[in-house]
Formats: C-alpha cells, structure tokens, sequence
C-alpha cells in the first residue's frame, strides 16, 4: 500500500487493525506466561487506539476515556516509577495536582455564573437533593452487601459523599445534556464539600474507619475552596488577560486527573490486584445506579428530558480525584483510595457510553 493513497480514513482503520491484533497477542502471551512481552503490547495498542481515536472525529470524544484508562494500566503494569523518586513519595504530588485542577475551575467561573441558580432554582434543587442522597447512602448499601474490607468499603462510601467532578460537565455537553445546569450544581456541590462530605461519612462511615470531621472539613478547605477561590479571585483581577489559562485548562485537568489516578492506582497496586475483580463489579454497580436514580428521581421532580439526563450525570460521575487526596491526607492512601482511583476509570468509560447514546438520541421537541 503506498503512502499517497493512505486516507485519514484508511489511516484510522489500519490502526485499529493494528490495535485489535496487537490485544489479541497480548492476550495469548498473558497465558502463555510471557507477562513483559504482553504488557508492553497491550500498552502499546493502546497508543494505537488513541491515535485512531484522534484522527476519527466520531471518536475523538473518546479519547479521554481512553486516555483514563491507558494511565490506570499503566501504572497497574508498572507501578514502580509512580511510587517513589529518589526516595521522594510520588504521591504527594498528588494534592498539589488537584489543588490545580480546583484552581483552574475558580479561574474559568465568575461571581455572575450563580446567579443560574435563579433562573432554575427546581433543577439545581433536585440536582443536590439528588447528590447528597443517592450516592452516599446507595454506597453504603453496597459496601454492607459486598462484604469487603473495612477500609476499602469505606472508600466506597467515601466516593458517594463526594461531589461531582469536571467529568461530569465534559459528559454533559458530549451528552448535549443542560451544560449550565451540570456546572451550577457541580460548583455548588463542590462548595458545599467542606460540609457535606465530613458530615456524610461520620454519619456513614464512622463504623468502617475513624472519621475526625474537622482534620476533613480542613482538607477540603485545602484541596478545594481555597484553590477554587483563589481562581476566582484570579480571573477577577485579570479578566481578559486570564482567557490564556481559560483556553488551556480543560486540556491540563484531563492530563493532571490521569497524572493523579497513575499515582493512586500505582500507590494500591497491589491490594487493587488482590480484591481486584469485586471492587470493579461494587463500584460500577455504585456508578449505573447513580445514572438510573438519578435520571428517575428528576423525571417523577417533574423535570423535562433534558434536565434529567443532566442530573443523571451529575449524580452518577463523582469526584473521584477529590476522594482520592482526602484518602491521602488521611494517610490510606493504599485502602481508602482504591474505590476512587477504579471509579475514575469506570465513570469516564460508561459516561461516555451513556453521552454517546444520548447524544444520538436527543430529546424529542414535547420533552
């Protein structure tokens, strides 16, 4: 095949090819006992697949996702290089990653951004209502029934008491979801944290592990309303000089959320592979049912389609990276921030699913 006659779509498909080859392969030297020779394949079709991803524009709404998952495999393969840095603990960097994040949401929001709680106070109200319920007690529910390990079923119920995240508001506009419903109860919830979430997982999880609410009322002041301030203060003072950091920051919180979940997957490697396959199946059990409550609790609120596809994002995509630095700041990083970590992956594969579909099948003109 000469180089000239190389579509973009021929392009496409002979990386993909190359992908699905290089899986299989790497499927039969995992059984076959050559784990290095798999890895490095498995990796690398991943790389394939991106490339395809970036080049298809029916797929490049993907490549996040796809992006979250090559980290996490990554740091599962080769966990090693995510630990530690001449004896320096990588995962402290892990605060500071996050605080950028929350400072880059503060400096893309003004004061004015609020005021879309006035024009639908109904669907932020449900949308809260909705947030502070179902997934922290749907979490509870399912660490009892799963029986697992104490700490690690607290960090179930750790991602139910957190916010939702950027994910959410990304999922949204690929859903063609109400983008300013998702980031009004986003921002709020996220206001609302240094409350919320020590409240909620005393309340919940003070029988799983010890819970001191005010070290956690501080670490979110930490890790989320100062940053999210100082944002905010940023773009006050700055304004029109501040759209540089605007335009760049959705590109830099998806690398910096992959950056954060390479260290916590690597950081609980080993217990993620021990009890591996039953916290996947919990925690995309927490994930479908944040989806299905939630679109459900905003139809029978009265809501329009819409709407309720916007809350059923926002409840089903949590925070995950704001639940992995507090298991870091309360030091079980290893345990409390596994749920975190594999929600993170999940979240953005189904979340994009579900925006896909939707995305295919608007909402009809009498919804």
């Amino acid at each position: 095949m000469q180089l000239s006659r190389l579509t973009p779509r021929k392009v496409v498909r002979l990386l993909l090819t190359l992908s699905g080859l290089g899986l299989v392969i790497a499927a039969y030297l995992f059984s076959a006992g050559s784990t290095d020779r798999a890895q490095v394949l498995l990796l690398s079709s991943l790389v394939l697949t991106g490339l395809a991803f970036y080049l298809h524009p029916s797929l490049r709404g993907y490549l996040y996702t796809l992006m979250i998952l090559t980290a996490a495999t990554l740091a599962l393969l080769y966990p090693s290089p995510f630990v530690s840095y001449q004896g320096y603990p990588l995962s402290q960097l892990i605060i500071p990653l996050l605080q950028f994040i929350m400072f880059g949401m503060g400096s893309s929001m003004t004061v004015k951004d609020f005021a879309a709680v006035i024009k639908m106070p109904k669907g932020v109200f449900v949308g809260l209502a909705c947030q502070l319920t179902i997934m922290p007690l749907s979490g509870l529910l399912i660490a009892l029934w799963a029986g697992l390990p104490t700490e690690i079923a607290a960090g179930v119920i750790l991602v139910g008491c957190s916010p939702s995240g950027v994910a959410s508001n990304v999922i949204s506009f690929l859903a063609r979801a109400n983008l300013a419903l998702s980031i009004t109860i986003t921002a709020l919830s996220t206001l609302l944290a240094p409350l919320t979430t020590p409240f909620l997982m005393s309340w919940l999880a003070g029988s799983f592990i010890e819970i001191n609410v005010w070290d956690m009322v501080w670490s979110i002041l930490k890790l989320v309303l100062f940053p999210i301030a100082g944002g905010l203060l940023f773009n006050r003072l700055l304004h029109d000089r501040a759209r540089w950091l605007q335009r760049i920051m959705p590109t830099a919180s998806m690398l910096v959320i992959a950056m954060v979940i390479v260290l916590i997957t690597a950081s609980g490697r080993d217990n993620l592979l021990e009890i591996g396959a039953l916290l996947v199946f919990v925690v995309l059990v927490h994930n479908l049912l944040g989806y299905n409550l939630g679109y459900w609790a905003a139809r029978l609120s009265g809501l329009d389609e819409r709407d309720s596809r916007t809350i059923a994002l926002e409840v089903g995509l949590q925070n995950g990276g704001m639940a992995g630095g507090l298991a870091k700041e309360m030091g079980k990083l290893a345990t409390l921030g596994l749920a975190p970590a594999v929600f993170s992956v999940l979240q953005n594969i189904t979340g994009s699913i579900l925006a896909s579909f939707w995305h295919k099948h608007p909402p009809s003109a009498r919804d």
